[in-house]
């Protein structure tokens, strides 16, 4: 029992201890929030000063941003009057202040100042202008970039129509025939602009810009090697030197040799972005006739007549258009009416078939005429043939049906000279003509045209000079002729 009553006392007396510790802990808690409350207090009190940065570097410490910021505002107005170019001046860096509160201010003003006259830059305030996402250069001020816009678009647009687009509304068109009228004008990307200090020599004049947006921005291409090309053809289409084509593709030399379809790398100036003209126009259009083609038997194969004269249509076509750096791009027709309709033309063509073998029955090859020299003996030797003068027009026909065997010329003799074969023992020859209207082989119906009376050859004047042969020898056409 005396044992249980010492361990109960133990653990009495362990749980004073705990609970003794427990109020210590207690206290210094306590005290320890009173401390911090007494610290917040005084920490209201503490001066605030400020750290200056210029961009990145540190300059110093100041306990009024205005005299920072006032000192700044004088030296841009004297570096404006000292200028005098109406240029507009600003500090090029990013002025910051970070605040912090302090025990002791010990700032000091003047050597703040001197120090931020030593590394403040001033430098004009320019308009940054950018087309996508490419910064095509910096301008004095907006309206120097808005006319540089305006006169790069001009190169595709009249200015007039330019200035009437800013003052009118185009949403309804209306057109007289053969008018075309711009709806609008846009750049293929998107204009930005924003504000940027930099050196005088950085901005743009109006010209310098407009050149600079025909011109473009180099930008790396891919070329792929097609049959022909060198590298000195390559380099040339992309205006570049062999020695810069080589310095972009390491793997060739001189003397590489090109396979076709390999990709080399080149540089060509890209425009920062294309003027796209919207118009619309309405203009006349011919609608050309057809041919349609009826058949005849009443016609030999080979012979044609017109039926009917075709005549052209008219239509009125509206289109809307539009043009990529002047150059149309798509052409869509938003309607079009029919002013006149066309008329086809028909031709009969004759599917009679020529029989080359001839009937035995020959008609006068010549319209008309009559004969001047007879066939026979003549001027001390043999006329072989017949001589037609005086016809009432010059053309000559096949005397009966046969197939052309010869066209020649003897300067000395016939001239011009036809040779049908009638192909049943006769043949007979046309000379000193002076058109031939058949070819060898053709088969001529009789009475059909072959050639044009002349006086090719040997000859006295304008005459048919004509001859009928019986299987190889000669005879008189005076036999034959009806």
């Amino acid at each position: 029992m005396y044992r249980d009553r010492r361990l109960n006392l133990s653990i009495v007396n362990l749980l004073k201890a705990i609970m003794i510790i427990l109020a210590i802990f207690m206290l210094i808690g306590f005290g320890a929030s009173q401390t911090q409350v007494v610290y917040a207090q005084e920490d209201q009190a503490l001066p605030t000063i400020y750290h200056i940065y210029l961009d990145d570097d540190y300059v110093g410490t100041i306990d009024d941003q205005s005299i920072v910021t006032n000192y700044i505002d004088e030296r841009v107005e004297q570096v404006e009057q000292d200028a005098d170019d109406g240029y507009t001046y600003g500090l090029k860096q990013e002025l910051m202040f970070i605040p912090e509160r302090v025990f002791n201010n010990q700032t000091n003003h003047d050597q703040i100042l001197e120090s931020l006259d030593e590394v403040i830059v001033i430098e004009v305030k320019a308009t940054v202008l950018a087309l996508g996402d490419q910064v095509v250069g910096y301008f004095a001020n907006e309206d120097m970039v808005e006319q540089t816009l305006f006169d790069y678009k001009a190169k595709y647009v009249d200015e007039d129509i330019l200035e009437q687009l800013e003052e009118q509304d185009t949403d309804e068109v209306e057109l007289e025939t053969g008018e075309t009228k711009v709806l609008d004008v846009s750049l293929s990307e998107e204009v930005s602009l924003s504000g940027e200090v930099v050196a005088k020599d950085q901005l743009l004049s109006v010209e310098d810009g407009v050149e600079l947006l025909e011109k473009g921005t180099l930008e790396e291409l891919i070329h792929e090697v097609s049959e022909g090309d060198t590298l000195s053809s390559i380099a040339a289409a992309y205006d570049l030197t062999t020695e810069t084509l080589l310095d972009l593709n390491d793997e060739l030399d001189e003397d590489s040799l090109l396979q076709l379809e390999q990709e080399l790398n080149v540089t060509d100036y890209v425009a920062f972005a294309d003027v796209i003209v919207y118009e619309e126009e309405l203009v006349e259009e011919t609608i050309s006739y057809q041919t349609e083609i009826e058949e005849s038997e009443e016609l030999y194969r080979g012979e044609s007549e017109t039926k009917q004269e075709g005549q052209d249509g008219e239509k009125e076509v509206h289109y809307a258009i539009e043009r990529v750096n002047g150059e149309v791009s798509e052409r869509e027709t938003i309607n079009e009416e029919i002013v006149k309709e066309a008329v086809d033309e028909i031709i009969v063509e004759g599917t009679k078939v020529i029989d080359s073998r001839g009937t035995g029955d020959f008609v006068w090859p010549a319209v008309g005429g009559y004969i001047s020299s007879q066939y026979g003996p003549r001027w001390g030797s043999f006329h072989s043939g017949i001589d037609i003068a005086r016809p009432s027009n010059r053309d000559i026909l096949a005397t009966d049906n046969g197939t052309v065997e010869k066209i020649s010329y003897d300067a000395n003799g016939y001239g011009h000279y036809i040779v049908i074969n009638h192909n049943n023992g006769y043949k007979t020859l046309y000379a000193h003509l002076e058109q031939v209207d058949v070819s060898v082989g053709q088969t001529v119906p009789k009475g059909s045209k072959i050639g044009v009376m002349g006086t090719t050859g040997r000859s006295t004047g304008v005459h048919l000079h004509f001859e009928v042969s019986e299987n190889g020898t000669t005879i008189n056409p005076n036999h034959v002729l009806n």
